[in-house]
């Protein structure tokens, strides 16, 4: 019995038949032909069989395939195989954007994969790339070299040996010996992304920045190739000709001369081997000046001890060989024989002087002095202290071993230092003295009260050992119990011996413990896929009749553009200041978070700090 198979009794099969078809039909009308003009056409079935000779008699040979164009002096073109080799001033454009030109070209209608040699130049409205051999996917829009190449824009010359250059993006990636070369310095990093729209650059691995005036150094990092400003993190350090400045995070502006730095500070004075610390810092080139706050600590490295500064603000103004220090708003000063606080503080390194300014103490070994102003001399060739100076006010305090105060007190006071230790003390105008007098066993004797024009105190081992009077001479020894503790003060007396700093911890006594801004960090660059897609052994991307082989087609490992590896980077949002701050004393406590600096690396990149 004959059977009758109909569609109509299978519904579902009708319709996937249907859909497989329709599928078929749109690929089939999606791989366009590609187009062509030709002055002269020739066949040559023995050496190019299923090929054109197309060659230029008046106008160039010209193809067209879905927005691309290609002129040539000479083409085969293979119509069965939608693929073209075009010889002789061949250029390819793309709209209005992108122009390529070079000796040699091949380009496959179905893959829409292009392959370029031979002097290659390919620009768009900012930037040109130039290369012995580039390949180009049309699908993914995206250019990629392997043997060397450089890009030029209207501020800089990018070489590497890979790159690729993303053109929805406007994104060029690099890897492998990078160079940007601009007149005013010269850039190399492991890896860089650069946007051709902005200038922009993005720097991962070790990178550095050279010029006459500094050397940048980062293993991640943001740079305005066009503007001339940075920002920088991972391992970042600057150094100028004489200082070095490291922080967790560093702008730059070169216009300016101006960098600053958040988190970690550290400032090295390579001249004056000094080092300045804090967590947030600004420093003007030209103006040998440096600005540094939040937990700021300055450090004269010297042979012997070294002398520590601690400041809410500290300012390190003028050139190498005359360094000046300021320190305003609750000064501490530390060396292993001596202490201090003041409100401000004044040194001058040339002269190794340092005043200390509003209410001002010293500590040197059981012994304090205090007056209107100190001022201590340090000896510049021996880096120990040579003499001190207490301007209106002079008092000096030494705890007695009973529980008393022997106290000396003047208008002014000189005093004399030999190996870092105090040993001669000179009072003048309307000096008084209280001292509990003891005899050779060290046992009381009495309390002496008195008055003089001058006094000169002698010490050793750091004791009091000799008091001379000078004119005018009225003084009194009391016996203890005559004496009543009332008595036993002079005017003006203020023991301070509980501020007083016993170790470079101490410095920072009292205060809260600083919370480190959060910095912004710069994104890993995105893992692209491969460029050469993995293809079947008769899809190629080019043709079989292509100059290259197969595998001039296949990724290689070390031309792979990939991420760097995660790190510990915070990426979190940091405040620095973006222009110049010209800091005065009035504002040192008052730094203003106006112009923050955002490095995101978006697909089209803006100036950071936009969003």
């Amino acid at each position: 019995m004959e059977q009758i198979f109909s569609l109509k009794k299978l519904p579902f099969l009708a319709s996937l038949l249907f859909l497989l078809l329709a599928g078929f039909s749109s690929i089939a009308q999606t791989v366009k032909k590609i187009d062509y003009e030709s002055d002269r056409t020739i066949k040559n079935e023995e050496k190019y069989p299923g090929a054109l000779i197309l060659s230029k008699v008046d106008d160039q040979v010209h193809f067209t395939h879905q927005g691309i164009e290609v002129w040539a002096d000479q083409a085969i073109h293979y119509s069965e195989e939608n693929f073209f080799k075009a010889y002789g001033n061949v250029r390819m454009e793309q709209g209005d954007t992108i122009t390529m030109t070079s000796s040699y070209a091949e380009y496959n209608g179905t893959t829409q994969f292009a392959f370029a040699s031979g002097n290659v130049n390919m620009r768009n409205p900012e930037t040109s790339l130039q290369t012995d051999t580039l390949f180009f996917n049309r699908i993914k829009q995206q250019a990629f070299y392997r043997s060397g190449g450089t890009v030029r824009d209207s501020a800089s010359v990018l070489k590497s040996r890979v790159g690729r250059y993303f053109l929805e993006d406007d994104k060029y990636s690099f890897a492998s010996e990078v160079v940007i070369t601009n007149p005013e310095y010269v850039l190399k990093s492991a890896q860089l992304d650069f946007y051709s729209d902005s200038g922009h650059a993005y720097m991962y691995g070790p990178s550095t920045i050279t010029s006459d005036e500094s050397t940048i150094y980062a293993e991640r990092g943001f740079y305005d190739t066009r503007g001339d400003t940075g920002y920088f993190i991972k391992n970042s350090r600057i150094d100028y000709e004489n200082r070095i400045l490291e922080g967790d995070s560093l702008y730059f502006n070169r216009n300016t001369n101006f960098a600053s730095a958040t988190n970690n500070i550290k400032v090295t004075d390579t001249v004056n081997k000094s080092i300045i610390r804090g967590h947030y810092a600004e420093v003007f080139r030209e103006k040998d000046s440096v600005f540094i706050t939040k937990k700021a600590v300055a450090v004269a490295l010297q042979e012997r001890d070294s002398v520590y500064i601690h400041s809410d603000t500290l300012m390190v103004t003028g050139k190498p060989d005359n360094r000046i220090i300021r320190g305003f708003y609750d000064v501490r000063l530390f060396k292993s024989n001596m202490s201090g606080k003041s409100d401000s503080i004044h040194v001058q390194q040339s002269t190794g002087l340092t005043q200390m300014l509003g209410n001002p103490v010293i500590w040197s070994e059981n012994n304090q002095l205090t007056g209107d102003t100190i001022h201590l001399k340090n000896n510049v060739k021996t880096e120990q202290l040579d003499s001190l100076l207490v301007f209106e006010n002079a008092f000096m305090i030494q705890r007695d071993s009973v529980g008393g105060f022997n106290q000396l007190k003047g208008k002014e006071m000189y005093g004399q230092f030999t190996d870092n230790e105090l040993r001669q003390v000179d009072l003048v105008k309307n000096t008084e003295t209280i001292y509990y007098m003891r005899n050779e066993a060290q046992d009381l004797i009495g309390i002496s009260k008195t008055l003089s024009s001058s006094i000169q105190i002698l010490f050793e081992d750091r004791q009091i050992e000799e008091i001379y009077y000078f004119n005018d001479v009225d003084g009194t020894l009391y016996p203890e119990e005559e004496l009543p503790p009332n008595a036993r003060e002079l005017k003006g007396f203020n023991w301070r011996g509980e501020e007083r700093l016993n170790s470079v911890e101490d410095l920072f006594a009292g205060e809260p413990p600083y919370e480190l801004v959060k910095i912004q960090g710069i994104p890993l660059p995105d893992k692209e896929e491969q460029f050469f897609e993995e293809r079947v052994e008769d899809d190629l991307l080019l043709n079989e009749k292509s100059r290259l082989r197969p595998e001039d087609l296949q990724n290689r490992a070390q031309d792979t553009i990939s991420p760097e590896q995660a790190d510990d980077t915070v990426q979190e949002i940091q405040t620095v200041p973006q222009q110049d701050s010209l800091v005065r004393p009035r504002q040192l406590m008052e730094i203003r978070a106006r112009d923050s600096i955002n490095s995101p690396r978006p697909k089209k990149s803006p100036a950071p700090g936009k969003t």
